[in-house]
């Protein structure tokens, strides 16, 4: 099942939970073609293929921004400027003061337009405004920042939520009235931090018992399973029916403090980011499930808007961002919102390998070769 065609949809609307693989938007049934609008016109780029992406992303913890993110953008500006094109990219490795640093850095670079996944989105806004003052636009990408942002691309958060509370009623059924969960919730000066959780919430409320609930400063893996292990000690090894696990990172730290403390069976865990060890995870039965949030075709679109922006290729730009948000210091930011997917053992060779983020070779080592083939991933 290939993505539909979104044109005009609202924000809500546009983040469909899809089952299967998905596919690049189709802008040609919006009436765009190669950045021709329907009439035939065409905008004229303020500046020819000689531009300077900067690029800023969170951490190295969440694999897929090394993996995927920055390569992706750094190709397809590249694809889009007959290769003239460059990315300048720097990565935060959970640092705010570092990122703004970077950020600043990128400012005196004077590069064309800044694409920023803001590690604390309240914080970044002093440097947006910087940027703003400088004559550079900025794109809040993944995550939503303060400030005066231009554009902004992601997935629909409050849905990724959803999606994993859902997992988590789905996985304990007629029991789930009577269960204990633990819930692993993100860094709560991340901007998705709300949505992702009031998501779950919104599912989990009054359908199990939260037990034990924490907040996980920067995202950090060793945090988590700190926590973790107090949730063991306070609800019972035995007693923990499921953890709601904010995104893969977590998940991984939460599976590793259940065995260590003696489970042979782990209970459901949630994920999101579908990193490679997380689906590894998925297919051996460790974690129930990721949210696949196809980040290929998220920084592809991120790159697209970059470049349009900077040309003043406004029809193309407008294509990609018929949605808008409103974030605490803006209203309407041009916004666009890519699909997410609920990834199971049941749907990993129509999802990830299907998009060609990971080869059935690269899933299935060794060590997973017989859950592999229990599941006919081949």
């Amino acid at each position: 099942m290939s993505a539909p065609t979104l044109c005009h949809t609202s924000a809500r609307r546009l983040a469909i939970v899809l089952t299967a693989s998905t596919s690049a938007l189709a802008l040609t049934a919006c009436g765009v073609i190669d950045g021709v609008d329907g009439g035939g016109s065409s905008a004229s780029p303020k500046k020819g293929d000689d531009i300077t992406v900067g690029l800023l992303l969170p951490d190295k913890d969440t694999a897929r921004f090394e993996a995927f993110d920055y390569p992706v953008i750094k190709k397809e500006v590249a694809a889009l400027t007959d290769g003239k094109g460059k990315v300048v990219y720097a990565n935060a490795e959970a640092s705010q003061d570092r990122q703004s640093q970077q950020f600043q850095e990128m400012v005196s670079k004077k590069v064309d337009i800044i694409v920023v996944d803001a590690l604390d989105a309240q914080a970044i806004a002093i440097d947006v405004q910087r940027a703003k003052d400088a004559g550079i636009p900025v794109i809040a990408y993944d995550r939503l920042a303060q400030g005066p942002i231009d554009a902004y691309v992601s997935h629909d958060n409050e849905l990724v939520g959803e999606v994993q509370g859902r997992a988590i009623i789905e996985a304990l059924g007629s029991k789930a009235a009577t269960s204990k969960i633990v819930m692993m919730n993100g860094d709560p000066a991340d901007t998705n931090f709300a949505k992702y959780k009031d998501g779950a919430l919104g599912e989990l409320k009054d359908k199990v018992h939260i037990a034990e609930e924490y907040n996980t400063d920067k995202w950090s893996p060793t945090v988590a399973k700190a926590n973790m292990k107090k949730a063991i000690q306070a609800v019972g090894l035995n007693n923990i029916a499921a953890v709601y696990a904010a995104n893969d990172s977590l998940a991984g730290a939460v599976i590793e403090a259940l065995k260590e403390a003696g489970a042979t069976t782990i209970p459901p865990v949630t994920g999101q980011d579908a990193n490679l060890d997380a689906v590894q995870r998925v297919v051996s039965g460790e974690q129930y499930m990721t949210v696949y949030k196809p980040f290929i075709e998220e920084a592809t679109r991120a790159a697209e808007m970059a470049v349009y922006k900077v040309q003043g290729r406004d029809i193309q730009f407008d294509a990609l961002t018929q949605d808008a948000v409103d974030s605490p210091t803006e209203k309407k930011i041009p916004t666009m919102l890519v699909p997410v997917v609920a990834l199971t053992k049941d749907n990993v060779k129509a999802t990830v390998v299907a998009d060609g983020v990971y080869t059935v070779k690269e899933i299935c080592t060794a060590r997973y070769e017989a859950a592999c083939a229990a599941i006919g991933l081949k």
